[in-house]
């Protein structure tokens, strides 16, 4: 069992649900996002996406695209990425998930992105456009290594599709709380529960629930079925709104502070 599985047990062990913020690596800078890293795992949080930024993020809203730009602009580069996340592991061992698109790596070299990921430290991979049936092009790399392929469900996959998935899942499965993008609706808590317990019927992996949650009180509700929660959008927004603020670290730590209480 690698980071991601063993935080997952320590959590249970203690009957807590796990948060799980995102970063896009490089807004406003690589330097910024190593500091928000430690500030993130000093603030409780469990698990760490970090977002690979790319030129056409179709899955992510206008927040996240906008952060990927300027992270871009700023020079932001995979290769980058995973030499943040081998710095960061000098110190730290909170789990992360590298979190982007499939071009970047194809680009870079499958094989070579999955044995200098490893090398890095990274414990697992989420690739938005890389759908079930596409997915050993990566996994024949990552998973003889132990890197955890997260694999996502939305609430118009089938039930036959579903299991599929969930057969072949790692890590955890992360369940996307409602169609379309990131970052521009709110969630319906009582829609999400009704999915969440059809998906448990499949897996005994641990269930986080992403896209659009951004209030305390939204992560309390939906911890009480749920394993862990994902918050986005929000924290990106707040970091840019902040990006030239001396306490850019504290705003945002204590924000992931307050979630992380009522996850407890």
């Amino acid at each position: 069992m690698g980071r991601i599985g063993d935080r997952f047990e320590s959590l249970r062990g203690r009957k807590e649900k796990a948060l799980i913020v995102y970063l896009t690596a490089g807004d406003p800078s690589l330097s910024v996002t190593k500091k928000l890293i430690f500030g993130m795992e000093k603030a409780g949080v469990d698990i760490l996406e970090i977002g690979v930024p790319f030129s056409d993020p179709t899955a992510d809203g206008p927040v996240i695209q906008a952060a990927s730009q300027r992270a871009l602009k700023a020079g932001t580069t995979l290769q980058g990425v995973l030499d943040l996340v081998a710095e960061a592991r000098k110190v730290s061992e909170i789990p992360i998930v590298l979190f982007g698109y499939f071009n970047p790596i194809f680009a870079y070299g499958v094989k070579k992105f999955a044995h200098a990921a490893h090398s890095a430290g990274v414990d697992g991979v989420l690739v938005v456009d890389l759908p079930y049936e596409e997915a050993k092009e990566l996994r024949n790399y990552t998973d003889v290594i132990g890197i955890d392929f997260i694999s996502l469900i939305a609430p118009t996959t089938g039930k036959e599709r579903l299991t599929k998935i969930a057969a072949e899942a790692m890590g955890f499965l992360y369940y996307i709380s409602i169609t379309g993008i990131t970052g521009t609706a709110a969630p319906k808590i009582n829609n999400i529960k009704i999915e969440v317990g059809k998906i448990r019927k499949t897996t005994n992996l641990p269930i986080a629930v992403g896209f659009g949650i951004s209030k305390p009180q939204q992560a309390r509700d939906i911890a009480c079925f749920a394993d862990g929660v994902v918050i986005g959008s929000a924290v990106v927004r707040l970091i840019d709104e902040n990006k030239n603020n001396r306490d850019l670290i504290k705003i945002v730590s204590d924000y992931a502070s307050v979630i992380k209480k009522e996850l407890r």
